[in-house]
């Protein structure tokens, strides 16, 4: 979606997702730590107007994201405010109403900036949370209210990106896999099964599954290219009485795996 751009100098994107739930049960799911830690990344949240929510996008907590709650209304709405590239960028979360036990979950960047230079950046925030919005639905859809195990790895490659999601996908028997596949990886790799929930196109290439091994849950992978480089991560969330279990394991194959596949470049001599 293109960035909506003010008279004013004031700029916003927007993306959302309709997905099952009361709006009780989708607040949980967007508006705590537990409930965003299970579909997104590691987040903390003080649930108040005046708290610090805190998303941790890497395992060293060096991509720390860290908003200031201004606006608290549950179930409905409430505000962050974060410092990112061009000053406060303003993000609402909001959660309406529909008939039938469904909810629309729409979320607003809002900034300031006297020119286009952050806009594709912030149109890639809007295509981002629309990939994110597929493992929430999928959340509310099947684990609803869950707590997940959960652990997300990265490899980091020169690229490029097509060819390193033909590295990462097609060892695992997913390479071309579309929604509905089901699909379980061969010998010799990460232990992985179950049904593609969605795949992206070529171009935003990602898998979203729903696993059943090695334990119920689901898989996100994607690459990413950022910095001349392409980053290609693997995130899981299992749930259920096995899930603790499954992901020390789980997370332990898929670690040596990846160091096999994107071996960290070598320190300059």
């Amino acid at each position: 979606m293109t960035v909506k751009k003010e008279a004013s100098g004031h700029r916003s994107v927007q993306a959302e997702v309709e997905v099952p739930g009361t709006p009780e049960a989708v607040w949980r799911a967007i508006a705590t730590g537990p409930g965003i830690s299970a579909w997104f990344v590691p987040t903390e949240v003080e649930e108040r107007a005046g708290g610090t929510t805190v998303s941790h996008f890497a395992e060293d907590n060096s991509m720390d994201s860290v908003a200031k709650i201004t606006t608290w209304e549950p179930p409905h709405r409430f505000v962050a405010e974060a410092q990112e590239g061009p000053g406060p960028v303003a993000t609402e979360w909001t959660v309406e109403t529909r008939s039938g036990d469904t909810c629309v979950v729409r979320v607003v960047h809002r900034w300031f900036a006297s020119t286009d230079d952050w806009d594709g950046q912030f149109e890639g925030h809007a295509h981002g949370w629309r990939s994110f919005f597929r493992l929430l639905r999928a959340y509310l859809a099947h684990f609803p209210g869950q707590r997940a195990a959960s652990f997300q790895l990265m490899g980091i490659t020169s690229g490029p990106k097509a060819a390193a999601w033909e590295a990462l996908t097609r060892p695992l028997g997913l390479a071309g896999a579309t929604a509905g596949t089901r699909v379980r990886a061969p010998e010799g790799v990460p232990t992985l099964g179950g049904v593609v929930e969605s795949s992206g196109p070529s171009e935003w290439p990602e898998l979203l599954l729903r696993l059943d091994t090695p334990a119920p849950g689901l898989a996100h992978l994607f690459p990413l290219e950022m910095g001349g480089q392409v980053f290609v991560t693997v995130r899981y969330f299992l749930f259920g009485e096995q899930a603790p279990a499954a992901k020390v394991h789980a997370e332990a194959s898929w670690r040596t795996w990846m160091a096999q596949l994107f071996p960290p470049a070598a320190p300059p001599a």
